[in-house]
């Protein structure tokens, strides 16, 4: 008797682990697609810099690849919904900002001054990721831009505090 479940103990149970299942819709959106895309060059530039002579540099692609895998598993199965304390989109927008400019400098001094070939094509894909990040940041800052001049909508009309009157009671 102990081995039959009911059914709403299975339901919960399939609703758990929904839960760990990416959404779909966020996976094929621009910003699921743009998280997919980092994810994927941040892990080839790190297998490539570990191939490479220039292995100084394996510790940016790791920690960028880390955080870009966290931030698509968070936005798909919706766990940034849980934690409103964290302002998501700006340190999404902080994290492509820095390895956009990491991945850029990597890139130069991969491609300039390593002559193996493992080390070039990590600065080639270092490259195409600086553009991936850019893009993506160039996405975020146009949402923030977007949410905040929705703020400022002209249709509220903002109360002017009468501060600099010229009746002084004395």
């Amino acid at each position: 008797m102990g081995d039959i479940e009911s059914p709403d103990s299975t339901s919960s149970r399939q609703a758990g682990i929904s839960a760990l299942l990416p959404d779909k819709a966020f996976v094929t959106s621009r910003r699921g697609l743009l998280l997919t895309a980092e994810v994927a060059l941040s892990f080839i530039i790190f297998i490539c810099f570990v191939a490479s002579t220039a292995a100084a540099f394996v510790t940016a692609p790791l920690i960028e690849f880390l955080l870009a895998l966290f931030l698509l598993f968070a936005y798909s199965t919706k766990f940034n919904e849980r934690f409103k304390s964290f302002h998501w989109p700006l340190m999404d927008f902080l994290r492509c900002v820095s390895a956009s400019i990491i991945y850029f400098v990597i890139s130069i001094i991969s491609v300039s001054k390593y002559k193996d070939g493992a080390s070039k094509a990590g600065g080639v894909f270092g490259f195409i990721a600086t553009i991936v990040f850019a893009l993506h940041f160039y996405v975020i800052f146009n949402e923030l831009a977007n949410f905040l001049k929705q703020g400022d909508s002209p249709e509220q009309p903002r109360a002017v505090a009468d501060e600099d009157s010229d009746s002084d009671s004395d």
